[in-house]
């Protein structure tokens, strides 16, 4: 486990290296946002972006996407993957929005619970980047990242990682912190490889660390 003067080490190296955290989706709205990252469940963030442009061209607002109904939706998102499964949520989730939300998306971590695909991920997500408040999201990077650093020991479970963090990281960075971790994971510290040669953290990380001993 880390200490917080090793996450405040860790979070200013990442600060330098990445000046401009902020969210790979493209969303004009906070529904729009929770569109997108149910999408991305199994998706690159890159193929997102080029299906829901096509998807809220056609649906430009909560009230159209809502009477689309599942099949016209499944039609444009398949390219995303789980087509059926995520255009049934998404239906069903505009839907909610309008019916018992006045067609807002609400702040509250047990409101965006409720809504259908929406997990600790997504509601993170749409409370830091929309409503800009304290939000750990634990994506598959920022997990990756979380067990390499030594925030958290062989553990998978978002719930465990995003608790982790929640421990250490100042509020005011949490965020940005979990943006830097995906642009950090995709660029250096990735799945099939960590380039710890190259890596800024790696004289604060214990993956890193041994790494470059490794090699002298």
């Amino acid at each position: 486990m880390r200490t917080k003067s090793d996450t405040l080490r860790i979070v200013q190296k990442l600060k330098e290296e990445y000046p401009l955290a902020e969210c790979t989706l493209d969303y004009a709205s906070a529904w729009q946002l929770l569109v997108s990252v149910r999408l991305a469940a199994q998706c690159t963030d890159a193929r997102v972006n080029i299906v829901t442009q096509e998807l809220f061209a056609k649906y430009p607002t909560l009230e159209a996407l809502a009477a689309a109904g599942a099949d016209n939706i499944e039609a444009i998102v398949r390219p995303c993957g789980l087509g059926r499964s995520k255009a049934r949520d998404l239906a069903a989730m505009s839907n909610m929005l309008l019916n018992e939300f006045d067609g807002k998306v609400p702040q509250a971590m047990e409101n965006l619970l409720k809504l259908p695909g929406v997990g600790r991920k997504s509601a993170n997500l749409v409370r830091g980047d929309v409503f800009g408040l304290p939000a750990v999201v634990a994506d598959t990077h920022c997990i990756r990242l979380s067990n390499r650093l030594g925030f958290v020991k062989d553990t998978t479970d978002p719930v465990k990682v995003e608790k982790a963090l929640v421990k250490v990281l100042p509020p005011e960075e949490s965020n940005d912190f979990c943006h830097r971790c995906v642009l950090h994971g995709r660029a250096v510290c990735t799945a099939r490889k960590a380039y710890c040669e190259r890596c800024c953290l790696a004289p604060l990380c214990p993956t890193g660390k041994k790494a470059l001993a490794g090699t002298n």
